[in-house]
């Protein structure tokens, strides 16, 4: 059994994008159906993943997060809200794996240029934003992370 966004699931049969799906979290996309997209990008105990390249089995036992798993108290993760903000989505299929892609990078970069930010989101395609727009919501996320840091320090 895995945990998908704290409720148990034991369905060995088949991926995780397909679990998710099936148990309403339609954030979870499937779109090359073979690991060069990332839009099926999920976090198995905080470590991004291709939903689409493993079984269920695979992640037995393990916590496995989907976009959706990420609001906290009614209120969206800063890399959510800053995807808002920051207008880094237009069609939004990409946006769930691009954010379940860059969660640890937000979280640890420190100052990142737009190249090494371009890096980090290499494993996921978009085909609307040309991606500066994704860029920008990076670098908006993380001043909301700096800041949220400074008064907490303060």
């Amino acid at each position: 059994m895995a945990s998908r966004n704290g409720s148990r699931s034991s369905r060995a049969g088949c991926s995780p994008t397909c679990c998710a799906r099936t148990a309403g979290r339609t954030g979870v996309h499937i779109g090359c159906a073979h690991g060069g997209c990332g839009a099926c990008t999920v976090q198995v105990e905080g470590v991004p993943r291709l939903s689409c390249l493993c079984f269920a089995v695979q992640c037995d036992g393990q916590k496995i997060t989907t976009v959706e798993g990420l609001a906290q108290d009614g209120r969206l993760h800063p890399l959510q809200q800053a995807f808002i903000d920051a207008h880094g989505l237009q069609c939004g299929y990409c946006t769930p794996g691009q954010i379940m892609a860059l969660l640890d990078f937000v979280a640890t970069a420190e100052d990142p240029g737009d190249d090494e930010i371009r890096r980090a989101m290499s494993g996921n395609l978009c085909r609307c934003t040309g991606y500066q727009t994704i860029v920008d919501a990076v670098r908006l996320a993380i001043a909301a992370r700096d800041a949220a840091r400074e008064s907490s320090d303060g």
